[in-house]
């Protein structure tokens, strides 16, 4: 009996210390791989970079625009909050532009009609950049799950705040963009 009770520790303690290094093991792998896979779009991270034509055929990168407020704001022409969203973005942009605001309005162009898109853009009269994002490659570098996606960055070219729906208010935008010039000298 006192045998079997030796083996029966001896066995518990070894799986203890298996099941405990199996833990450590993958949580210190998964934490490794999250931290090499994720381009980091979220708040308080760096702003991944991209470049994509704007609708005029223009080159715009986003690490150009330094210095200055950036709203990058992901949509298509068919989601409808993305459209009740644009008459506000263009009435912020006209009247913030020259204190140091920009919009990038990535279009997500892989999952959308251009035609469609280029449309919309003339009925709105939007002047601020529409991108066409052809090929899904920022949708996928800032993780977009969902239209419209709305990431409000600094001069330093930090994510400052990340708006999933929408459509935004002319209030929010107002309100995020004036606090965000703030910084700005």
């Amino acid at each position: 009996m006192k045998i079997i009770l030796q083996r029966w520790n001896l066995f518990t303690i070894l799986v203890l210390l298996v099941s405990a290094g199996w833990i450590w093991l993958t949580t210190t792998l998964a934490g490794e791989s999250t931290m090499q896979d994720t381009a980091a779009p979220r708040e308080g991270f760096q702003a991944p970079d991209f470049s994509l034509q704007s609708i005029q055929g223009e080159i715009i990168q986003l690490s150009d625009l330094r210095g200055q407020v950036v709203l990058v704001n992901l949509w298509a022409s068919w989601c409808p909050p993305c459209r009740a969203e644009m008459p506000a973005m263009q009435s912020i942009y006209e009247r913030y532009q020259t204190d140091g605001f920009s919009i990038l309005a990535v279009n997500a162009a892989n999952q959308d009609n251009i035609a469609n898109t280029f449309e919309f853009i003339s009925k709105q009269e939007l002047t601020f950049p529409v991108l066409l994002d052809n090929d899904g490659a920022v949708s996928s570098a800032y993780q977009v799950h969902s239209l419209p996606t709305s990431f409000f960055i600094d001069p330093d070219g930090i994510i400052q705040e990340v708006v999933i729906g929408g459509p935004m208010s002319e209030v929010l935008l107002r309100t995020r963009v004036e606090g965000l010039l703030e910084g700005v000298e």
